[in-house]
C-alpha cells in the first residue's frame, strides 16, 4: 500500500511539508471526531489549508468525516503498523500532551532516571561538558513528544553528555507498556567514551533503542548516518563555531525534507553574540519555531548561571550545514580564549586577525561588523596560532 502521506501530497504544495499531513493524522488517530477548527488549532494552520489536507486524506481512503473527523479502520491499523503507534498508552500520552496532567509522570519519571544517572561519568569541561538535571534530561524528550518528533522516528542526539537518549528510552517505555514498541530509533554520537560506554551499558539492561557511535565532530559523519533521521538533539560547546558545526553535523544526518524539527540547547548570551548565533540559523536556512528562556537546569554550571535556552529550529528548502569537511578552527572556549586565528574574507579575501588582544576579539563580533573592506560576513580560517601564557 502507498503512504497516505505520499497519495495526499500528490495534489498538494504545502510550504509546510508533509509533516502537516502527518500530524494532521496523528491527530485525528489520538482523537476521534475532532473538528476541523480543532485540527487548524493544533496544527497552527489557517482553516481552509487544513480541511484541504483532510480532503485529500478522505480521497486516500485514510479519513472518514462522521460527527467530526476521525480514521478509517484501515488507516487506523496503518499508523499502528507503519508508526508504532500499536500498544500505545492513549491516556499516559494525553497526560503527557498537557502542561498540567504531565508534572505527576514528570516526577515520577524523574525519580526513576534520578536513579539511573547516579552513576554518570564526571563532566569534561576541557571539552565544554555540563551535566543537566534528570528533570532537564526528561523536558525534552517530551518536548520532542509534543512536537510529534518521537514515536515512530529516528532520532540522533549530536553529543548526549545529558543523556537525552536514556530519557527517551524510559519515556517510551512508559508510553508503551507492553514493550514491543520498535519502530523508534535513537542514535548518539559522542567523542566521549566514558559516555557511550555508560549509554550503551544502560540501554543494553533496560532494552532501551539507542546505538552509539564514537566520532569527533570536527569530522563529518560516516556516510550511513547522513540524511537518515527525523530530528536531532544537540546542546554544544557554547561558542560560535561549536555551535555551528555541531548544528552542520546535525543537518547532514537529517532527512532532506522541510520542517525537520533540530532541538538547540543554547546558552544565554548577550545580544552581540545571540545577533551572530541567529545569523548563523538564517545562514544555514533554519527558522526559529520556538524558543524557551532558562528551559535547561544544570549541576554546578555556574559560569551560565546554572541555566540555558532551548531552540526548536526547523528546516527548509534552503538548509544547509556551513562545515561539510574537516573543521580546522577553535572549538571549544578553553581553545578560542587561548588563539589568535586569522580569518580571510571569502569575498575580497582581505584577512583579519581574531583574538582577545587584537581588535576584534571574537568571530561572531567580526560576523556582526563585517568585513573592513567590503562588509561580507563570510570568512574562511587561515591561520591559528596558540597564544603564549604572557
Amino acid at each position: 500500500m502507498s503512504s497516505y502521506i505520499t497519495v495526499a501530497s500528490r495534489h498538494m504544495n504545502l510550504q509546510e511539508g508533509t509533516g502537516a499531513i502527518e500530524q494532521l493524522l496523528i491527530e485525528c488517530y489520538l482523537s476521534p471526531g475532532i473538528s476541523t477548527k480543532e485540527l487548524a488549532r493544533k496544527l497552527l494552520l489557517p482553516i481552509p489549508v487544513t480541511a484541504a489536507i483532510k480532503r485529500e486524506l478522505m480521497k486516500a481512503g485514510a479519513l472518514v468525516q462522521d460527527r467530526g473527523v476521525k480514521c478509517t479502520i484501515e488507516c487506523i491499523s496503518w499508523i499502528e503498523r507503519e508508526w508504532g503507534f500499536d500498544g500505545l498508552d492513549i491516556e499516559v500520552h494525553a497526560a503527557l500532551l498537557s502542561e498540567r496532567r504531565a508534572e505527576a509522570i514528570i516526577r515520577e519519571l524523574a525519580d526513576e532516571l534520578d536513579i539511573l544517572f547516579h552513576n554518570r561519568p564526571q563532566v569534561d569541561v576541557t571539552i565544554d561538558q555540563s551535566q543537566c538535571t534528570p528533570e532537564t534530561s526528561l523536558r525534552r524528550a517530551i518536548l520532542c513528544l509534543r512536537q510529534h518528533a518521537l514515536i515512530g522516528k529516528r532520532i540522533l542526539c549530536v553529543g548526549d553528555d545529558d543523556l537525552v537518549s536514556v530519557s527517551i528510552g524510559l519515556l517510551l517505555q512508559r508510553l508503551f507498556p507492553n514493550r514491543k514498541h520498535t519502530a523508534t530509533k535513537v542514535d548518539v554520537v559522542d567523542i566521549d567514551e566514558r559516555f557511550l560506554h555508560f549509554i550503551a551499558n544502560l540501554a543494553e539492561k533496560s532494552e532501551f533503542p539507542i546505538a552509539c557511535h564514537r566520532k569527533d565532530l570536527r569530522h563529518p559523519l560516516p556516510h550511513a548516518l547522513m540524511g537518515q533521521f527525523d530530528c536531532i538533539f544537540t546542546d554544544p560547546p557554547y561558542t560560535l563555531q561549536g555551535m555551528s558545526l555541531f548544528l552542520s553535523r546535525g543537518i547532514t544526518a537529517l532527512k532532506c525534507e522541510r520542517g525537520l524539527p533540530i532541538f538547540l540547547s543554547f546558552a544565554h548570551k548577550a545580544p552581540p553574540f545571540m545577533l551572530a548565533v541567529q545569523r548563523e540559523f538564517l545562514r544555514m536556512g533554519l527558522t526559529v519555531h520556538a524558543n524557551f528562556p532558562r528551559f535547561n537546569a544544570y549541576e554546578g554550571a555556574e559560569m551560565i548561571a546554572n541555566r540555558s535556552q532551548l531552540f526548536i529550529l526547523r528546516t527548509t528548502d534552503q538548509t544547509v550545514p556551513e562545515y561539510r569537511e574537516a573543521f580546522q578552527d577553535a572549538l571549544y572556549t578553553g581553545e578560542v580564549r587561548q588563539t589568535l586565528r586569522t580569518y580571510q574574507c571569502k569575498h575580497c579575501s582581505q584577512q583579519v586577525k581574531v583574538g582577545l588582544r587584537e581588535e576584534i576579539e571574537t568571530i561572531e563580533q567580526l560576523k556582526n561588523e563585517g568585513c573592513p573592506t567590503c562588509s561580507c560576513d563570510t570568512f574562511v580560517l587561515v591561520k591559528r596560532e596558540q597564544l603564549s601564557a604572557k
